[in-house]
């Protein structure tokens, strides 16, 4: 079985969860998880590296802080509730194939954000940025696939021990916070550059056991108690730095285009890291991925609508398997690089009021190995939102997503050969997200 209780430390807390046979509830591709502001939310976070209506764009940009002429705050959270159906399973072991109970696995989390920008003068802009990029909670009912499991035993010693269908469940909960420093410059009327400095922490549980039936050799029918296998146990937290580089082209006031590209490291998570009962076995070694994304804003001249759009690639292809630093591999993955593509409107109605839509589809992640742990799928998001301008120094924004992944069907392994694991089921991931955000110019 696997029991993984994860402490873990920057993206790749989320990573090492995943890896670790977590199930997730991440709300984009992979562990991505797409929740940095709630005007973003409202638009499916389409044209979010280049619509600059408050300071959490430098999450995705850090170059469209050059269109900033005041000090800006903005502080928020998004709500996120989200659901993953378990349907129509069989497990099967060396001893055979049984079906397991349908399960039902939700989860509520709040993910905070502040955003600061600063104008030093005509040309320079800084910034400071706290939010998350990767997420993950998950919790199988305890009694998920117990006792599906056998330990035979014989004159009192184990002859031989077979996790049931609860090591491919258990308890995940990880959260990551990502401290951004960014400067922005303009280098003329049309084009600015920026940068900063990624700085990420993470933490998270992870707990991966199995409770299977005592039997004796001589009488393997007759079930004389129970007892709990622990796999995995993982303690591991500290920091991981990237960065992140971004351009803005402004063709006039009413279109513009932004680029951007967040460079991801292979992290090394150091703390207790035992595998199968071996604690002897190095650090973890977690590729994230890179990311580029492209936004376009377009404000249709003379009316009060806009048009806005973003393709963002994510290089998932990095984590293709979880490693030990002495070699040992706990999974592989294979995942493949994956895009996603938003297209949003936004409706100044008047001075106070801003109405926005926004509609993204993402794709997921696995390709020709599948997993229950990480229920994903390609996903739809469908968003709306509003923003209300108290005065010219104080807005408060509004946003609520539903998103709604597709029916999966999985197999998933433990091990290989005549000792090999698996189950075969369905998954279904839905999930709301709600944004309150304000924003203080000065």
């Amino acid at each position: 079985m696997n029991k993984t209780r994860l402490f873990k430390k920057s993206l790749l807390a989320v990573t090492i969860t995943t890896a670790t046979l977590a199930s997730q509830h991440a709300l984009a591709a992979g562990f991505q998880l797409n929740s940095q502001s709630a005007t973003g939310l409202g638009r499916a976070f389409a044209g979010d590296a280049v619509i600059a209506d408050n300071a959490s764009v430098m999450s995705r940009n850090a170059a469209a802080m050059s269109l900033f002429d005041r000090t800006e705050v903005s502080v928020g959270f998004n709500v996120i509730d989200s659901e993953v159906d378990v349907t129509g399973s069989t497990y099967t072991s060396p001893l055979g194939s049984q079906s397991v109970e349908d399960t039902t696995n939700d989860a509520t989390s709040v993910v905070p954000n502040f955003y600061l920008v600063h104008p030093v003068n005509e040309k320079f802009a800084v910034g400071l940025g706290v939010y998350s990029n990767f997420g993950t909670t998950n919790e199988f009912d305890s009694n998920w696939g117990a006792n599906t499991g056998t330990v035979i035993t014989s004159g009192g010693n184990t002859v031989s021990a077979v996790p049931g269908a609860d090591a491919f469940g258990g308890i995940t909960n990880v959260t990551t916070m990502n401290f951004l420093l960014a400067a922005s410059y303009r280098i003329n009327e049309q084009w600015s550059v920026g940068g900063g400095l990624d700085i990420i922490y993470g933490e998270g549980e992870l707990k991966r056991t199995s409770t299977a039936n005592i039997v004796d050799a001589g009488a393997p029918t007759t079930v004389i108690g129970t007892t709990e296998l622990d796999l995995m146990n993982i303690d591991a937290s500290g920091v991981a730095y990237g960065f992140n580089l971004g351009t803005v082209y402004e063709l006039d006031e009413n279109n513009r285009f932004g680029l951007s590209y967040h460079y991801s490291p292979e992290k090394e998570v150091s703390g207790t890291v035992s595998y199968q009962g071996d604690s002897s076995i190095g650090d973890l070694k977690i590729p994230l991925p890179d990311m580029f994304e492209f936004s376009g804003y377009h404000r249709i001249n003379e009316t009060p609508f806009a048009v806005h759009y973003s393709v963002q690639w994510i290089g998932w292809s990095a984590f293709d398997r979880l490693v030990t630093t002495d070699g040992t591999e706990i999974k592989e993955y294979k995942w493949k690089d994956t895009f996603h593509y938003s297209i949003g409107g936004t409706y100044y109605i008047n001075e106070n009021w801003e109405a926005r839509v926004g509609y993204m589809f993402d794709e997921g992640v696995q390709d020709e190995l599948t997993s229950v742990s990480v229920p994903d799928s390609d996903r739809q998001w469908f968003s709306a939102g509003a923003s209300y301008h108290f005065n010219k120094d104080q807005v408060i924004d509004l946003g609520f997503t539903y998103l709604v992944g597709e029916s999966v069907a999985v197999n998933d392994t433990i091990g290989s050969g005549a000792t090999q694991l698996s189950l075969d089921t369905t998954t279904k991931a839905t999930a709301m997200l709600f944004g309150a955000q304000y924003t203080h110019r000065f």
